[in-house]
């Protein structure tokens, strides 16, 4: 195992996009462009599948220096109505664009910490999401809390507007880990929040656990898988610390690499984690996630309709993902538009009927079937290029490209078709760049991802 981390852990992207956004051509792009393919992809899936919605909820008390999301730390609560009414203006907008009435498959509020919010000002938005929208027969509604500040009403009142999912990031329970990226937390405090989801009917309870945290050493997460199966959710995600300190304005300056786990480190904790959950009937499902056999998650992975996105792994696939609030970014599968990161500014532009994007990706005929190519590896770990609309003129250089990796015992290729091994699936962000064209016409000359292992 030490040979294969130390040869294959180099930066590489996490792909819930196809082109990943630093491969964007922006100089392509246009709001006309982005509106032509919204209207397109809303016409083609609209009545037949339904779309996906995003909100961007970017409010926290507290920083959090493992995470690289778009954030704003207060503790002014007075913030809340203001930026939900200029959600519902921006949907308002989107609104406009459509034919018709959007049918909503998906919804899922995410963050921030979507339960900075109050209860009544969650079920305010959501309300008013549906005065313009109706839900799809097998709709799945999911939100992001924290342990900390998840009340018994924040639960009740997202189940009463059709929420059933629910995932609490605990990422590890001991303490020296938490004072490292400032995310303290109890097992008490997860237990409540889990306990009553549970009680009051949410279907689908998750715990987001990560490896490779400062100062986290394998007992700790063993510790922390122990706790967890106490309180054993349908799913989880366990995954990698993503080191990105560069980045603009990250929390994670505050540790050096001396205090972070080795690769080698990493990678045992990450098999020592999976064989703990085996033990208890959780089945590995994409890359970095697990769940139960009663969980949609792996039903959806046995029905083979696991799909991956701006909001990672999800249930089913919906052609057209709109994204609203500040830093969210939409998919109308063929292009990519992300609004403004400034609170500020997005509120500014909404109010002036302006649907707040700053910069997006039109996507080529090639950058789909290379899309489809990493999606069928990431959701279903093998791909084919059998059907001539699968192929393109570079394959034969991929499959060159990936020989070591078959040699190793990584893949198997075969004469039209690739399948991850079981050996494989911790290094499936390799495979997936193997493929990925634009990465390989131009390496970037500065570090812009976290490591594959």
């Amino acid at each position: 195992m030490c040979r294969l981390v130390q040869k294959y852990n180099i930066p590489g992207p996490r792909y819930t996009s196809y082109p990943t956004v630093p491969y964007w051509n922006i100089e392509t792009f246009s709001g006309k462009k982005w509106e032509a393919t919204l209207k397109k992809s809303f016409k083609e899936n609209n009545a037949k599948e339904g779309i996906s919605l995003y909100i961007h909820l970017p409010f926290c008390e507290s920083m959090c220096t493992f995470c690289g999301c778009h954030k704003r730390i207060t503790k002014r609560h007075d913030v809340e109505r203001p930026y939900i009414n200029s959600v519902l203006k921006e949907w308002q907008l989107y609104c406009n664009l459509f034919s018709e009435q959007p049918i909503i498959k998906e919804l899922h509020l995410g963050g921030g910490t979507p339960t900075f919010f109050s209860s009544e000002n969650l079920k305010t938005l959501i309300k008013g999401i549906f005065k313009r929208a109706e839900k799809a027969k097998d709709y799945e509604f999911s939100f992001e809390g924290h342990p900390n500040n998840t009340t018994r009403e924040h639960l009740q009142a997202l189940f009463d507007v059709g929420f059933r999912r629910v995932s609490y990031g605990v990422q590890d329970y001991n303490k020296t880990v938490q004072n490292a990226i400032h995310r303290v937390q109890s097992f008490e405090s997860v237990k409540n929040v889990t306990e009553w989801a549970r009680a009051i009917g949410y279907t689908s309870i998750g715990h987001d656990i990560i490896f490779g945290l400062p100062h986290q050493k394998l007992e700790h997460v063993v510790d922390t898988i122990a706790k967890t199966k106490v309180l054993k959710p349908d799913r989880l995600a366990f995954y990698s610390y993503a080191h990105v300190p560069w980045l603009k304005g990250n929390g994670q300056r505050g540790y050096k690499d001396a205090d972070l786990p080795t690769a080698n480190e990493k990678r045992h904790q990450y098999e020592t984690g999976k064989k703990l959950l085996a033990q208890v009937g959780y089945t590995e499902i994409g890359m970095d996630h697990f769940a139960l056999k009663n969980d949609s998650l792996y039903k959806s992975m046995e029905a083979e309709k696991l799909h991956r996105n701006f909001m990672g792994y999800t249930t089913s696939k919906t052609q057209l993902m709109v994204g609203l609030g500040a830093s969210s970014i939409s998919d109308s599968w063929y292009s990519f538009a992300q609004n403004v990161k400034s609170i500020e500014e997005y509120t500014h532009l909404v109010a002036n009927g302006i649907i707040p994007i700053y910069r997006g990706h039109i996507l080529t005929k090639e950058d789909i079937v290379i899309r489809k190519h990493i999606l069928n590896l990431m959701c279903h770990m093998e791909t084919s290029w059998q059907e001539p609309d699968t192929n393109f003129k570079e394959l034969p250089q991929v499959l060159e490209k990936l020989e070591p990796m078959q040699n190793d015992g990584l893949i198997s290729i075969l004469q039209n078709k690739l399948e991850v091994t079981k050996n494989g699936r911790p290094y499936i962000r390799n495979v997936c760049m193997a493929f990925d064209r634009r990465l390989h016409r131009k390496i970037p000359e500065t570090r812009l991802f976290s490591m594959t292992v």
